[in-house]
């Protein structure tokens, strides 16, 4: 490996190089009013057992240990689904033509007769398991009413760890659990939570991605076959890691207390598919067959001179093939298909942050900012980008994989402002992400959209399956010259939890401070404790490494979260794959007296050839940073952009030089603060660019010369040993093509 060229302070002009590197009420009846307000002051548990038409679920719910959670202290939502509902499980389960034993016969699920006490016979070997899933499916350690519920999401994790959508399109417009349970008797308050009683089970597949794909062979006959015939399906049916997890320190800062730690790791996967009537209607535009066959001629067409833009090719000398090989990851056919598969399951409302909760819905994208993400594809080392434009946020929330403008992220305005009597500002003119002009050319395109099921499809979609989702979409996806060249020929922002699949596949990415209170020991922490081997992408070269995440909350962090950790800290994070160039590399961080020293490297590991990410790999970048040193410091040089006459222009070009940037203009401080009333204020004064109350900086650690072929570990390492509460944070990290930084038309939009 080829040493590091430094990282001039006074000049950021250095080069790093590797060797090779409307809010719907629902019309559920009226409950009756014994049931809505107690006297008593009954439990959940009590209320269940009252009543005779939940006895069979109360029946579970003994069975399975949980009735006395429900008679104790908490706040619970209980989906209760009534005898009959349980009647018609029972039943489904009983004539279930899938469940097997060892030897290959139909057990009907262990359930030694079509009945309650067939499920509930001690001789029936799955007892156990079966009601302790269904029970910890039905409830919440969070209260959600109807009023809540009937404006649709799915972002409700239930005691089982798995998220349950709902919606107002059941009968009358009842509210609808999973597409499937309707609530028929609403809202009855007890004194440790609410219930609602359900006509149905909620549906909770156990199948694996590709099985419950092939239940759909109706809408998607054609991408099914070609997933089976490469090989892909069989790559699709693992649910979880092979190990389980324990730790002995799991506590916060203080030492004291008990954090919330997994113990054991789900896999998962999103697949986005063409229905079988998109596909046909695109291979006859092409004057293809409209069968497998077609599609395998349309593959060939696209990827056989895929090594003039897919880099990962020439760095380790591969050829495309075109013939009948289809289980060989770099057959055409197999590429097409391995594209549309990520290594996170999600399903369409999380595919991007999009304000899932209270805390969040003006925390990020204030100001005009766009929601938008990266994924790493089963295509190796290669992404997609799933963007949401803001002329389609709102109603609707259309998004868009791979869609292409040219010069994003560049701009030639800036925000306009206003001044109002009393204060500095009045909210911006949403004006900044440049003219549509600069925008403008030839090969700009819409991109591929997903179609989500909450705007009505004709296909089924957003299809939840044990391990992952299926999730339609409205034209071919492909690896072209555009993505790399032009969709990822941008400013990239990751956030952390988007290349660590682990925090999506086990529902911690979307988690909020009131699910990890329920699920912290103590019943209380706002940050999850990870094992120092729960990741794959993450190498600890240290037993002091204390790992650990701040769930969705009011921090001054991108998508209202961080990564980080303490203790004497030296571990390496594997960087997204991105296509062959020379890259400025920034890390953000907010500037806190609790924060620590540390020293940055990156590793450039050929992992085709066995190579691992050991410390031997890893190249200084830069000096530490101190992140105790305020904004204010003159080796920093921050300045107060609203009260300069160029709004910071100049001083931007200053600071880049010392080695840092302002934060984002798309996000702020703490929600809930207000400026004498005045709406809009907080967003425009506290965002992270200006920080008037707090704020963030990026720090540019240099310039990268990167292949897609390579891995890229970037390395933490602390330097303050002496004091090991001291933290390091990984909220996002920007790459950004240097000819984007040192374009001398337009400049990098403020977002």
């Amino acid at each position: 490996m080829k040493m590091l060229r430094r990282l001039s302070l006074s000049l950021l002009t250095a080069t790093f190089v590797f060797a090779g590197m409307n809010v719907v009420t629902s019309c559920n009846p009226e409950p009756d009013e014994s049931d809505m307000f107690t006297a008593t002051g009954e439990t959940a548990a009590d209320f269940i057992q009252r009543k005779a038409h939940l006895s069979s679920f109360s029946a579970i719910l003994t069975q399975a240990g949980l009735i006395r959670t429900l008679s104790a202290y908490g706040e619970y939502t209980c989906f209760v689904p009534d005898n009959d509902a349980v009647n018609l499980y029972i039943d489904s389960l009983w004539n279930d033509t899938v469940s097997v034993n060892d030897e290959g016969l139909r057990d009907r699920n262990g359930l030694t007769s079509n009945s309650l006490q067939g499920l509930l016979d001690p001789q029936n070997p799955k007892r156990d398991s079966l009601c302790l899933d269904l029970a910890r499916f039905h409830l919440t350690n969070e209260v959600h009413n109807t009023l809540e519920l009937a404006k649709g999401g799915e972002g409700i994790r239930t005691m089982l760890g798995r998220n349950i959508s709902y919606d107002n399109k059941g009968q009358n417009g009842r509210v609808r659990i999973e597409k499937e349970a309707e609530i028929i008797e609403a809202d009855s308050i007890v004194t440790n939570g609410i219930i609602h009683v359900l006509n149905r089970v909620i549906p909770r597949s156990s199948r694996v991605l590709f099985d419950e794909f092939d239940r759909y062979r109706s809408d998607y006959s054609i991408f099914i076959d070609a997933l089976k015939l490469t090989g892909l399906a069989d790559s699709l049916r693992k649910t979880r890691k092979d190990q389980t997890y324990s730790m002995t320190d799991f506590y916060d800062t203080n030492g004291t207390t008990a954090l919330y730690y997994p113990t054991e790791c789900l896999l998962g996967f999103t697949i986005f598919a063409e229905p079988d009537e998109i596909l046909k209607q695109e291979l006859a535009k092409g004057g293809y067959s409209q069968d497998l066959e077609g599609l395998k001629q349309y593959a060939n067409d696209q990827y056989k001179d895929a090594r003039n833009w897919y880099d990962y090719l020439d760095d380790h000398d591969i050829k495309v093939s075109t013939g009948k090989d289809y289980t060989n990851r770099f057959n055409a056919l197999n590429m097409f298909v391995a594209y549309h598969i990520l290594y996170a399951g999600m399903p369409e409302s999380q595919l991007v942050f999009e304000q899932a909760n209270t805390n969040s819905n003006t925390w990020n994208y204030v100001n005009g900012g766009e929601p938008y993400d990266y994924y790493e594809t089963m295509l190796p080392h290669t992404l997609m980008k799933i963007w949401q434009p803001s002329q389609t946020a709102g109603t609707g929330k259309n998004l868009y994989i791979n869609r292409y403008r040219a010069y994003n992220t560049l701009t030639d305005q800036l925000p306009h402002y206003t001044t109002v009597e009393g204060e500095d500002t009045k909210i911006e003119n949403r004006l900044g992400y440049g003219s549509a002009a600069m925008h403008q050319g030839s090969e700009n395109r819409d991109g591929v959209r997903v179609l989500r099921s909450s705007l009505g499809q004709p296909y089924q979609t957003n299809i939840h399956a044990l391990n992952g989702y299926i999730h339609a979409i409205d034209k071919m996806l492909v690896y072209d010259r555009i993505v790399p060249k032009g969709v990822l020929h941008e400013r990239m922002r990751f956030d952390a939890t988007t290349f660590l699949p682990e925090f999506i596949n086990n529902n911690i990415r979307n988690m909020t401070m009131d699910q990890c209170n329920k699920l912290s020991p103590g019943g209380n922490g706002a940050r999850v404790a990870f094992p120092n081997d729960y990741f794959d992408n993450v190498i600890s070269y240290t037993d002091g490494n204390k790992i650990r995440y701040n769930v969705k909350g009011a921090y001054n962090a991108w998508q209202a979260d961080a990564f980080q950790g303490w203790g004497k800290y030296d571990l390496g994070i594997r960087m997204p794959p991105l296509p062959t160039g020379t890259y400025e590399f920034r890390l953000y961080y907010a500037p806190m007296d609790h924060g620590g020293m540390m020293q940055f490297y990156m590793g450039e590991v050929d992992k085709v050839n066995g190579e691992r990410p050991t410390l031997s790999k890893m190249m200084a970048l830069d000096i530490p940073l101190d992140v105790r040193i305020l904004k204010e410091d003159v080796r920093i040089g921050w300045t107060d952009y609203y009260e300069e006459d160029d709004f910071g222009v100049g001083t931007d070009v200053a600071l880049h030089n010392r080695g840092y940037m302002r934060g984002p203009f798309s996000f702020k401080d703490h929600p809930e603060y207000t400026t004498d009333g005045v709406a809009g204020i907080w967003s425009v004064n506290y965002n992270m660019r200006r920080g008037t109350r707090n704020c963030g900086l990026r720090r540019v650690l240099g310039r990268l010369d990167m292949k897609q072929g390579m891995e890229y570990w970037f390395r933490i390492k602390s330097v303050l040993n002496d004091d090991p509460e001291l933290k390091w944070q990984l909220d996002f990290v920007e790459f950004v093509p240097t000819d984007v930084v040192d374009n001398d038309m337009y400049s990098e939009d403020w977002y």
